[in-house]
């Protein structure tokens, strides 16, 4: 499609527009689009996601240029494809990536003329907005400034212009980074601070952008990922995280100054709850000991219990704690955990059977896995066998 068809490089302000059409087709997946002789939907491209919107009605849900046409992929198919149709752009999403897409721009061309931090990756998505500079280091104080001088940038209200200019022609212009393109080349410029090859959509000023806050940044690989909102995407952080603020301070009992310190305080009494949970599990694991090792005075030295959802590290302390405290003793285990079997297999010092060895001989028999040396094994498997039968196999194959 020709640039005088791309009515949004004509105006991106354009809302609605009269096209015909010019071919409906499904495309491999089955999908209708039709092709318009003009159209004013942007599609992806560029960083910049596609517009959405209605043609006669019909909703369009996603645009592309393929083949050289622009695609736009409707809901349904048009009954009637004769006469001339209403294109309506949904433009509160147009100009929500006017203003990211821009934003994008200045924020790039901030670091880029404070620290020489060239972007060299761009996404726009649906909440957020991500750059990737090209260095490895990020400080708190580079991110400030950069975000100091992009604010400046929109308060000024600069023009914002676009021109179409030759490949022969860019050498007039500061270029922020090279053209992928030979020709048909689009600048967007701002002047005297960013001169920007560039197929999005824009506003007219940079005013428009309204604001930029930047939220967070990681390192990725050798770059750093930088993540920020612009325009109204701003007011729509705040209120989020305000409202997350507001339930915090009421949860907390306390005021929005003194949030930090509420919560390190939370966090450290929760560790320290923690600690005491532990010991008293410790002493609850050593009195359980004692007691299963004094049942097994009366059974040959043997302790065989069955458990209701007891995790494995459970009984495998719970095993060692009595293994320790007498070295003449064997011990098995059978616990059920949501339809699942779980077995410890364990001997004292001074004993000598194959622990791993009568693991191996119940584990097919329960569709099990599992492991472990002579003295210590354990496994799972499915719990087809009731608990109690499985421990009265484990009993027999020692005999």
């Amino acid at each position: 499609m020709d640039i005088e068809q791309k009515l949004y490089y004509q105006d991106a302000y354009i809302h609605t527009f009269p096209a015909h059409i010019v071919k409906q087709e499904q495309d491999e997946q089955g999908l209708w689009y039709v092709v318009l002789d003009q159209t004013a939907f942007y599609p992806t491209g560029g960083g910049q996601p596609y517009d959405q919107g209605s043609i006669a009605d019909r909703k369009v849900f996603n645009v592309e240029e393929k083949e050289g046409e622009i695609r736009h992929y409707l809901e349904t198919p048009l009954q009637e494809i004769e006469g001339i149709k209403e294109g309506r752009v949904d433009w509160e999403r147009r100009f929500d990536h006017m203003q990211q897409h821009c934003g994008q721009h200045i924020l790039s061309a901030a670091f880029d003329q404070l620290f020489k931090y060239k972007t060299v990756g761009f996404h726009l998505g649906a909440e957020t907005l991500t750059i990737d500079l090209e260095t490895e280091t990020l400080t708190e104080h580079e991110v400030k400034r950069a975000e100091e001088l992009a604010n400046k940038i929109i308060l000024e209200n600069r023009q914002i212009e676009v021109k179409w200019v030759t490949e022969e022609e860019l050498s007039q212009y500061a270029l922020r980074k090279e053209t992928k393109v030979k020709e048909d080349i689009r600048l967007v410029i701002i002047p005297n601070f960013d001169y920007n090859g560039c197929g999005g959509t824009h506003p007219k000023t940079t005013g428009e952008v309204s604001a930029i806050k930047i939220l967070n940044w990681e390192r990725q690989k050798k770059k750093i990922r930088l993540q920020f909102v612009c325009g109204h995407r701003v007011i729509k952080q705040l209120e989020k995280k305000q409202k997350v603020l507001l339930e915090l301070t009421k949860l907390l009992n306390a005021p929005e100054k003194e949030m930090e310190a509420a919560v390190i305080r939370l966090i450290e009494n929760g560790k320290a709850l923690e600690k005491v949970l532990e010991l008293a599990r410790e002493n609850l694991l050593q009195y359980e000991a004692k007691n299963l090792l004094a049942k097994s005075e009366d059974s040959h030295q043997i302790v065989g219990e069955v458990f209701q959802n007891r995790t494995i590290q459970e009984l495998q302390k719970l095993a060692r704690l009595i293994t320790a405290e007498n070295d003449q003793v064997l011990v098995f285990f059978v616990s059920t955990n949501e339809g699942r079997l779980q077995l410890v297999c364990a001997r004292g010092a001074a004993r000598e059977e194959n622990m791993k060895a009568l693991v191996g001989e119940i584990l097919p028999k329960i569709n099990g896995k599992g492991g472990g040396n002579e003295s210590f094994a354990q496994g799972g498997g499915d719990a087809h066998l009731p608990a109690e039968e499985t421990l009265e196999l484990i009993l027999a194959h020692l005999k």
